[in-house]
């Protein structure tokens, strides 16, 4: 039969978007905000609240950067309507660091702090997940200043929004709260595949007080 045996093309392989979203062959910059500067003779990573030594723990960035690394091939879904498909990160597993800092046993959220406080709120299992990274690269590349050198994290079943750039620690929380875009109208979960974008779109369930 023509054309057995052949590879199938790009497009037929391609996973189905997100509803609403459109493919990104390129990775624009979106950010809220300054780029800030890195000193890396100041920069420290926290893990910080209800963690299970009921303590602060503390890398430098050698040290951080020292943690195991890992590669990830992943979507990025942005809640500006565009998706990248397939990248690759490079970095830090979330639960790598969770590991290495557990939280306490009745720890049911995460908040991921970054420059200028900024800040996005996380369910405990999507930040466990397999595939949550803290990313230092990109298809093999150290991330630009503008794309969240030295640290951001990647959450790839949530719209990016809930993986900050330039991030700085987490907070292990035994209750939710909402994150910077969170209080500002966007949806406490954020899925992608579900399209929770807003806040009026929540469920009861879906955040603090529902």
């Amino acid at each position: 039969m023509e054309g057995m045996g052949q590879p199938e093309s790009r497009e037929a392989q391609q996973p189905q978007l997100p509803p609403g979203q459109r493919l990104q062959r390129g990775w624009p910059v979106t950010h809220y905000g300054p780029v800030p500067r890195f000193r890396p003779d100041r920069w420290e990573f926290r893990v910080f609240g209800a963690t299970a030594e009921q303590g602060k723990h503390t890398w430098t960035h050698d040290e951080f950067t020292a943690l195991p690394y890992t590669t990830v091939v992943a979507d990025l879904h942005c809640v500006t309507k565009f998706s990248m498909l397939d990248a690759e990160w490079g970095g830090v597993l979330a639960r790598t660091v969770a590991e290495a800092a557990p939280p306490a046993g009745h720890v049911t959220h995460v908040m991921v702090w970054a420059e200028y406080g900024f800040s996005s709120n996380l369910r405990l299992s999507d930040f466990l997940d397999d595939r949550t990274v803290f990313a230092t690269h990109k298809d093999g590349e150290l991330l630009t200043a503008e794309h969240g050198f030295p640290l951001r994290l990647i959450v790839p079943h949530l719209y990016a929004w809930k993986g900050p750039k330039w991030v700085r620690g987490i907070e292990y929380m035994t209750a939710d709260r909402r994150g910077f875009w969170e209080e500002r109208g966007y949806h406490n979960v954020g899925d992608p595949w579900r399209e929770q974008r807003y806040s009026y779109q929540e469920e009861p369930g879906d955040g603090p007080g529902l």
